[in-house]
C-alpha cells in the first residue's frame, strides 16, 4: 500500500441509546463548533440497560440536528430498514433529512438486532434471510430516492405506485455495516461504502476492507471505520462513564431484548470484564494512537470517534482543540 496525500473526515458518534435526544442535538452543535466533519448517530428502539438508557427516535433527532447545524455531515450508524420500518419509509426519512440539511445526509444501514426488533413482535431470522431482505430494501430505497414511481413485488416487501413527494434534492449515499467477509462483499457490490467497527486493525483490513474493495466498487466507494473508547482518568471514572453501555458486552447481548435482562447480567460480571473490552484513554495522545491507525493503516475515508466520558461537552471541546488537528494531518493509505 502507498501513502497518498489526502486525509480522512472525522465524525463524532452520538449514542442514541445513551443520551436523550435534546442532549444529542446539543452535542452535534458542539461537534460542529469543535471542528468535526460530521456526526453519526445510532438508531435504537431499546437501550442496553434499563437504569441509564435512552431511546429517542433517531430520525427526528437528525432532523433537529439538520436545522441546528450548518456544515457537518450527518449519518445513521446504523438503521435497519427491514422490520420496524418498511424500506419506503426509510427512503422517505432519508429524503426529508436531505432536504432539511441541504444535502448533508448519508444513510447507514444494517441487518438488525434482537433488542430493537423483538420488543415489537418481530422474529429476527438468521443472517441469510436478513441479507435477502436487505437486498430488496436497498433496491426499494435507491429507486424511490432516484424519483421513481415504484411498483415492487418482492419476496418480503411490496410497493404499489409508491413515490416520494418530498424527494431528496441531492444524492443520498447508502453505506452497509459489515461484520464479516460475506457482508463486506455485498457492500462492495451494491453500496456506496462499508461501515466497520474496528477491534483488531489487521482483521478489519484483511476480512472486511480488502474484501469490499476486491469487488471493484465505484470510484467514490468509502470506508467508514469507528472504534469504541472511554475517556477517563482512572477505572472508577471509566466505570461511571460506561454505565449506559455496560449491557453491550454481556454474553447474551445478541439474544437479549430487555434492557432489564442485560443490565442484570452485566451487573453480575466483574467490573474489569466489561472495562477490558473497551479502549480506556487518558490523554489526547491516547486518542491519536487509538484512532490514527484507522486512517494510516486501514485507509478509512471517515473515522468515527465513538467515545464516552462523564462530561461529553468537555470531551468534545478537548478533542477539537488537541486531537482533531493532528488526526486531520494524517495521510491515508490506499492501494
Amino acid at each position: 500500500m502507498s501513502i497518498i496525500k489526502y486525509m480522512a473526515d472525522i465524525y463524532w458518534f452520538c449514542s442514541d441509546e445513551q443520551f436523550q435526544p435534546e442532549d444529542l442535538v446539543k452535542h452535534a452543535v458542539l461537534a460542529e463548533q469543535a471542528g468535526f466533519d460530521g456526526v453519526m448517530i445510532s438508531e435504537h428502539f431499546h437501550p442496553w440497560v434499563d437504569d441509564r438508557g435512552a431511546s429517542g427516535f433517531a430520525f427526528t433527532t437528525l432532523g433537529a440536528m439538520a436545522v441546528k447545524t450548518k456544515r457537518i455531515q450527518l449519518m445513521t450508524m446504523v438503521t435497519t430498514p427491514l422490520f420496524r420500518f418498511h424500506p419506503a419509509v426509510v427512503a422517505q426519512a432519508a429524503a426529508t433529512i436531505d432536504r432539511l440539511s441541504a444535502g448533508r445526509f448519508a444513510l447507514g444501514v444494517g441487518t438488525g438486532e434482537n433488542i430493537n426488533e423483538r420488543p415489537l413482535g418481530f422474529v429476527l431470522p438468521a443472517y441469510k434471510e436478513r441479507s435477502e431482505r436487505l437486498k430488496e430494501a436497498r433496491e426499494i430505497i435507491q429507486r424511490l430516492l432516484s424519483g421513481e414511481r415504484l411498483d415492487f413485488s418482492g419476496q418480503y416487501y411490496q410497493t404499489n405506485l409508491a413515490k416520494l413527494y418530498s424527494p431528496p434534492l441531492h444524492p443520498v449515499p447508502i453505506y452497509l455495516a459489515a461484520g464479516g467477509p460475506q457482508s463486506a462483499t455485498t457492500a462492495g457490490n451494491y453500496y456506496d461504502g462499508i461501515i466497520i467497527s474496528v477491534k483488531d486493525i489487521q482483521d478489519a483490513l484483511t476480512n472486511l476492507v480488502t474484501v469490499a474493495y476486491a469487488t471493484q466498487p465505484n470510484k467514490n466507494f468509502k470506508t467508514i471505520a469507528n472504534r469504541w473508547s472511554i475517556y477517563a482518568k482512572d477505572e472508577g471514572q471509566a466505570w461511571e462513564a460506561i454505565q449506559a453501555q455496560r449491557g453491550l458486552r454481556t454474553p447474551s447481548r445478541a439474544d437479549g431484548i430487555s434492557p432489564l435482562q442485560l443490565q442484570d447480567e452485566a451487573d453480575k460480571l466483574p467490573r474489569n470484564k466489561i472495562l477490558s473490552s473497551y479502549n480506556i484513554l487518558k490523554s489526547p495522545s491516547d486518542y491519536i494512537a487509538t484512532y490514527g491507525p484507522l486512517i494510516t493503516d486501514i485507509g478509512a475515508d471517515i473515522i468515527g470517534i465513538q467515545t464516552t466520558s462523564i462530561d461529553q461537552p468537555a470531551t468534545i471541546a478537548m478533542l477539537g482543540k488537541e486531537v482533531l488537528p493532528k488526526l486531520h494531518q494524517l495521510k491515508k493509505k490506499e492501494d
